[in-house]
């Protein structure tokens, strides 16, 4: 299970919009983004690259961490 630790959420908007995005990505399932600590989790198809993940997350305007 991939965790990305996200810097930049500050409300529940915020985790709804990292959620919104996870959940319309094919091959991402059981999603669970929180503000504290601040981060994404979800299960991954073997297909699915997480810098593609990353980059679309810091598109909507968060900071995910490397």
């Amino acid at each position: 299970m991939p965790v990305i630790k996200i810097s930049g959420m500050s409300c529940a908007h915020c985790t709804g919009s990292v959620t919104r995005l996870l959940e319309a990505t094919p091959g991402i399932s059981n999603i669970t983004v929180t503000l504290t600590p601040g981060q994404a989790s979800f299960d991954a198809a073997p297909e699915i690259n997480l810098d593609q993940v990353k980059e679309a997350i810091r598109k909507i305007g968060f900071d995910p961490q490397d």
